[in-house]
């Protein structure tokens, strides 16, 4: 596999389209993920979801649409590649009264720091939005936006739906996780999430024990995980397992050939214990076909080390796409890294991002990299 992700600026545009596949193909590349979801919104005629705010006000085009046409007809491979649980930037909001963040706040992940402070609060008051895109503001080193929580079951449901929806009407070759996990460990300490974490592990601990918890919660809400921390992380990692897995079946049974991949953290231990991202046991239980590490690094030894542990926990190379972070790298940095993943028997290589490649800051710029780059690295392939 050589792929690229492409992001969904690149699809706002019939004539974009048209000149990313005819770029990508020429260099010799042969599948595309392209982010038909990237906050919470649509990048194609969906069911469920607002169109993205970067498309243009009755742009009268179905964007995915296009790009399938366009890639098939190339010979080119299509993965949608949907981010799971981000859901909006914190700066740029949607105004579609459809989108999550404005219909249901109360589906929203809220940090540890506002727990107590948005227990009680009515998800509906404005002020309970606005604490967390204050939050999400002044934490813009460390997390991406607003997410929505994995605990809820409702957004579980909405996920899926999504990806049923791409199936249903796209002929997709693949369709690709990306944030599916949570932010970090300080997340998600919703009123929803804190009763969920409650309910399942009632029946674990007995009554004493439960009942002892019930009467501190009434002075702490966060009585529950801080006495069983190890059972609420536990908690927060299957609820990710679990929507990976009912998707992947779900997929599997409308499209059996459909190819399900994950981006995720190439730090398994981080991934794990941080992010309740368990990538190595969707490879162990089979409810992921492909992992991409995003092994976004300059460093040689750093970025093998990281393709050969995911290689190992796949048990089959051809289980792991290496995620290579060119703008992070020299041309010839990016071209060591394919070399590397060949070598080690990594199924594929997938850059990041195309949109990088074409514009002026990449070097070679200016739709240079990418002819340069096949070239070197994908001649007579």
């Amino acid at each position: 596999v050589r792929g690229v992700w492409v992001v969904r600026g690149t699809l706002a545009d019939p004539d974009s389209i048209r000149l990313m596949v005819e770029r990508v193909s020429a260099a010799g590349f042969n599948t595309i993920l392209v982010q038909v979801r990237g906050r919470g919104d649509a990048m194609y005629r969906s069911r469920w979801e607002p169109p993205s705010h970067v498309l243009p006000g009755g742009a009268g085009f179905d964007p995915l649409e296009a790009v399938v046409r366009e890639a098939h007809a190339r010979g080119l491979a299509v993965h949608g590649w949907v981010n799971t649980y981000l859901v909006s930037s914190p700066w740029i909001l949607s105004e579609d009264p459809r989108h999550m963040v404005n219909a249901r706040p109360d589906l929203l992940a809220v940090p540890r720091d506002l727990a107590v402070e948005l227990y009680d609060r009515p998800a509906q008051d404005p002020s309970f939005l606005q604490a967390l895109i204050d939050h999400a503001r002044a934490s813009e080193e460390s997390v991406e936006g607003l997410y929505a929580g994995p605990a809820n079951p409702e957004v579980g449901e909405h996920v899926y739906s999504v990806w049923m929806d791409l199936l249903d009407h796209y002929p997709l070759d693949g369709l690709h996780f990306d944030y599916v996990r949570y932010p970090g460990a300080d997340y998600d300490y919703s009123r929803g999430a804190l009763d969920a974490f409650r309910t399942w592990l009632r029946p674990l601990i007995g009554e004493d024990e439960s009942r002892v918890l019930d009467e501190f919660t009434e002075l702490n809400p966060l009585a529950w995980v801080e006495q069983r921390p190890g059972a609420w992380d536990e908690f927060r990692r299957r609820q990710v397992s679990t929507l990976v897995e009912r998707i992947y079946l779900g997929a599997k049974k409308r499209r059996p050939d459909l190819l399900v991949s994950a981006a995720v953290f190439p730090d398994p231990e981080d991934a794990f214990g941080t992010r309740f991202q368990d990538w190595r046991g969707w490879l162990e239980r089979g409810i992921v076909d492909v992992v991409t590490p995003m092994a976004y690094t300059a460093v040689d030894s750093v970025f093998e080390e990281q393709i050969r542990g995911a290689i190992g926990s796949a048990g089959a190379g051809w289980r792991v796409w290496s995620g290579v972070g060119a703008y992070q790298n020299t041309f010839d940095g990016a071209v060591q890294k394919v070399e590397i993943s060949r070598r080690l028997g990594a199924g594929g290589v997938i850059l990041f991002s195309y949109d990088w490649l074409v514009s002026e800051g990449s070097a070679p710029g200016g739709g240079a990299y990418l002819p340069a780059f096949g070239d070197r690295v994908f001649s007579g392939r």
